[in-house]
């Protein structure tokens, strides 16, 4: 449980990292602002839970990432318009 937990909050805090990076560089001030609880959040949920990881949930935290920051490339273009 605790594997798939960090895979969550690691899943979204990269989505909202990567989402955050889009909307400063293309002045959505609204969006970055809204989206900054998001990483809070996350990182609030990492914080807690990283400490006692182990083989399973260091694999869930390095294997969200990357679907993360790709699923947010295309969800800020699909939902942000330029």
């Amino acid at each position: 449980m605790t594997a798939l937990i960090i895979f969550g909050s690691t899943f979204v805090l990269v989505f909202a990292l990567g989402f955050q990076s889009l909307n400063v560089n293309n002045g959505h001030y609204r969006a970055a602002f809204v989206t900054s609880f998001a990483i809070s959040g996350a990182n609030l949920v990492l914080f807690k839970t990283v400490p006692e990881a182990g083989f399973y949930e260091i694999t869930a935290y390095l294997t969200s990432g990357p679907f993360a920051i790709v699923t947010s490339m295309w969800a800020h273009r699909k939902w942000v318009r330029e």
